[in-house]
């Protein structure tokens, strides 16, 4: 009993101790529980804060700014973002981005990939091309500039994204206003009398306008490699180089001087020079000179001969007498009162008064009514002792027809230098004004031209960006029905069905293909009706046919209209259906479901008229022009095309004239439906190719050792599946060099080569196998995607027997190696 109660203590107080130990454990516990719950405040409203703080930055910063989740989804919009996309956070939280923030090219207009997307995937910050713009909710197109970012949680996983954006509109509207000022300027700087260059303190020339290149007889591009002094005369160098020197020492504000300069055809030209420093407007440092050259080639001239005849008075009078009268330029004398003084042959033959005629009259004779007031401001000029150079105007010669004249007039002192009059030299510009007028007349035209260009280049980019699209969506289809086809638990009807889907696709690619071989070969000249005597109703009825689908599947009203008797003709049966199928089809995807759809014919004596006329968009008028044009297509309607590559109706076109028909189209506009009408020939006589018909016969069963070589494995090995199945021995090779040694092994009958194959092309397997006296008797198959004349040609150079197009036509070819001209 004892050691039951001693036991028993022991273990009273060893409890005690536990006791004891989870008692302080607890207390210590809940201590740091209290610690945790404080800090855990304490971080919580730091979050708070830091969260008010960023909002607040966020409201009051300049740029919009839109946040996403991980998928994309919309966050939190800033007021400038709600303003700028028309949405306010509390609509847009939990949009789709794209919806929210829907961006364009600016000038396309097409879609433009949201950049979130890429940096959700790649972790990196993205900005958008050049030229986007975003389209709010009211539809208003903004010009932006924008970058995405990545948001990443504290353990550097992205959480989601932000977008930070601004308005450009402001911008952009002054980059236009600078293009059309800088362009104004231009122009002004080529169209003034004098010369202006620009050069930089090295005296290098920097530019010169039109005047400049024609006063010094150069290029532009050669005056940029000629300095100021190597185009002045030797005797004018010096005081050149000391006037330049002390205008860059600020000596002077500016220098001005009379100096001569050498063209590049030798000749000298007298000019009047200024020149100025431009400067920077921080620093104030110069950088390059202004210069401004007035020729006063002529007035130096005059001058020279004043002094001479001052000089020698008799022996100059006499020589500058003999200029003037064998000048083909007028030259004329006036006094202050503008009563003519002296009259040249030049003047004679300009104005056709003989000297004695108008001496001694006013120079008014000369002067058309309206250009009358001209005179006294010349007058007053010349009063002042101002020289008028190069001044275009109009005068009227004695048989009243109006000349394009340039006048120089300068006053002519005596010898005390008192202004007694003026000197006038007319010069006949009429020509280079007609030149002028032609080279604008051409230079509109070239900009007609390359707006021609543009749009076409345009329509082009959208025809290929549509053509890449039609020639995508059946690979959807055809892979999605692949892997059905391939599935283990796919039934047989399953698999029957897929087979189905593939083949109907890849008809559908074919087709397209088809479309854009005939525009081509429409194009080229090279596509041939194949005609015969045809009923107008059987081909009707087919066109009708193949548009069925389209106009049941709107659930359109339509009617027909044929004439009572039946109606024959000469045409290509499958080529007219393929027309009327086409604008049957456009009229019933261009017109909104349970619309309306009639199509009529009439027949006169000589002419066949079948209209197809529906109740759908309409045309606008600036449309009708180019409807038919390759790669035109309505942009108000392009939405509404439910797929196609806009090239239908130019093919229309096309085999409508082969047919010497014509097709036009009317619409009173959008909204009020379109017309389309063919008018084609009654022929009753072929004056075109007939159709060669062959007799048919029965197929036969036959075994062949047939070689394929393509570098598509897929390709390759699916047309030997086909063969095999039709019992042929087939061997297949992926490259140009084992086809070469295929050919010695194997000993085909006949060869299908892929022409773009590696290490040797098909073109030189063929060459070679050609010349082995055992490659003589094999048939040889081209494969290739290319299928014009001048690759058929280029395959039966080398060697080839056949060439089929890409995708091959299996029938096709089945019976080709069916046939016994194989064996012969």
């Amino acid at each position: 009993m004892g050691s039951d109660e001693t036991e028993e203590k022991r273990l009273r107080a060893a409890a005690l101790r536990n006791a004891e130990s989870i008692r302080i454990a607890r207390h210590r516990a809940e201590r740091e529980l209290l610690a945790t719950k404080e800090a855990l405040e304490r971080k919580t409203e730091e979050l708070q804060q830091q969260r008010a703080w960023f909002e607040i930055t966020l409201s009051s910063i300049g740029d919009a700014v839109i946040t996403t989740d991980v998928q994309g989804n919309v966050t939190y919009l800033n007021p400038v973002a709600e303003s700028m996309t028309g949405w306010t956070s509390a609509q847009a939280t939990g949009e789709p981005l794209e919806r929210v923030f829907r961006i364009i090219n600016e000038y396309t207009r097409q879609i433009v990939e949201n950049p979130v997307s890429k940096v959700l995937q790649s972790g990196k910050i993205l900005g958008l091309a050049n030229h986007t713009a975003l389209i709010n909710r009211s539809g208003r197109v903004i010009p932006i500039e924008d970058s995405a970012a990545p948001i990443r949680d504290a353990h550097g996983k992205i959480a989601g994204a932000v977008m930070v954006f601004h308005d450009v509109s402001d911008r952009r509207r002054a980059e236009v206003a600078l293009r059309a000022s800088s362009e104004r300027l231009r122009a002004t700087f080529n169209q003034v009398a004098v010369g202006i260059v620009v050069a930089d303190l090295n005296r290098q020339f920097l530019d010169a306008n039109q005047r400049s290149c024609d006063l010094l007889g150069y290029s532009l591009d050669e005056l940029r490699q000629l300095t100021f002094t190597d185009i002045t005369h030797p005797e004018d160098l010096s005081e050149t180089q000391a006037q330049a020197r002390a205008l860059l020492a600020g000596e002077i504000p500016h220098c001005a001087l009379e100096k001569r300069y050498v063209r590049k055809d030798g000749a000298t030209v007298w000019s009047r020079t200024t020149v100025t420093l431009q400067k920077e407007d921080v620093t104030g440092e110069a950088y390059q000179f202004i210069g401004i050259i007035e020729d006063i080639t002529d007035r130096k001239r005059t001058e020279q001969a004043l002094r001479d005849a001052q000089a020698q008075a008799h022996e100059i009078r006499s020589g500058l007498a003999a200029i003037v009268e064998s000048s083909d330029d007028a030259i004329i004398s006036k006094t202050l009162d503008g009563v003519i003084s002296t009259w040249n042959h030049g003047a004679e033959r300009m104005f056709g008064y003989a000297a004695h005629e108008v001496i001694g009259k006013p120079v008014t004779l000369l002067i058309p009514p309206n250009h009358i007031d001209e005179e006294p401001a010349i007058l007053h000029r010349l009063r002042r002792g101002e020289r008028v150079d190069h001044y275009e105007t109009v005068r009227l010669t004695k048989d009243g027809t109006l000349l394009d004249v340039s006048l120089t007039v300068s006053p002519i002192r005596d010898i005390s230098g008192t202004i007694i009059g003026a000197s006038k030299i007319a010069r006949d510009i009429t020509q280079r004004k007609r030149a002028e007028e032609a080279l604008r007349n051409e230079i509109a035209i070239r900009e007609r031209a390359e707006a021609a260009l543009r749009d076409a280049d345009r329509r082009k980019d959208e025809f290929l960006a549509t053509l890449a699209h039609e020639l995508r969506n059946p690979l959807a289809p055809i892979r999605q029905a692949a892997l059905i086809s391939r599935a283990p638990t796919a039934t047989e009807a399953q698999k029957r069905w897929s087979s189905e889907v593939i083949s109907r696709q890849v008809h559908h690619m074919a087709l397209l293909l088809d479309d854009l071989l005939d525009i081509s070969r429409i194009t080229r000249g090279t596509l041939e009706l194949r005609t015969e005597m045809i009923e107008l109703a059987a081909v009707v009825h087919a066109a009708i046919e193949a548009a069925r689908p389209t106009i049941d599947a709107k659930r359109h009203r339509f009617s027909i209209e044929l004439p009572p008797e039946p109606v024959h003709f000469v045409a290509d049966p499958l080529r007219l259906a393929q027309v009327l199928s086409n604008l049957l089809t456009n009229a019933a995807k261009y017109t909104d479901r349970e619309g309306e759809l009639r199509l009529s014919v009439s027949c006169a004596a000589e002419t066949i008229t079948i209209s197809v006329v529906d109740t759908g968009v309409g045309i606008p008028p600036d449309a009708i022009t180019n409807l038919f044009e390759m790669f035109s297509q309505v942009a108000s309607s392009r939405d509404r095309s439910e797929g196609g590559l806009g090239i239908g109706l130019a093919l229309a076109k096309g085999l409508i004239q082969l047919h010497g028909g014509e097709i036009e189209a009317r619409s009173a506009g959008l909204g009020h439906g379109s017309e389309f009408i063919v008018r084609l020939p009654l022929r009753r006589t072929s004056v075109l190719p007939q159709r060669q018909t062959r007799a048919s016969t029965p197929a036969r069963p036959v075994s062949r050792r047939v070689l394929i070589a393509d570098d598509n494995r897929d390709a390759a090995e699916s047309l030997a599946v086909l063969l095999r199945m039709d019992g042929h021995d087939v061997t297949v090779v992926h490259n140009g060099k084992k086809a070469l040694a295929a050919f010695s092994a194997v000993q085909p009958e006949v060869a299908l080569l892929d022409i773009g194959m590696p290490e040797l092309n098909g073109y030189e397997v063929a060459r070679q196998v050609r010349q082995d006296c055992l490659g003589q008797a094999v048939t040889l198959i081209a494969l290739t995607g290319w299928g014009q004349d001048k690759d058929k040609a280029q395959a039966l150079a080398a060697g080839f027997n056949h060439h089929f197009t890409k995708p091959v036509e299996a029938d096709g070819l089945r019976e080709l190696l069916r046939s016994e001209s194989l064996d012969n």
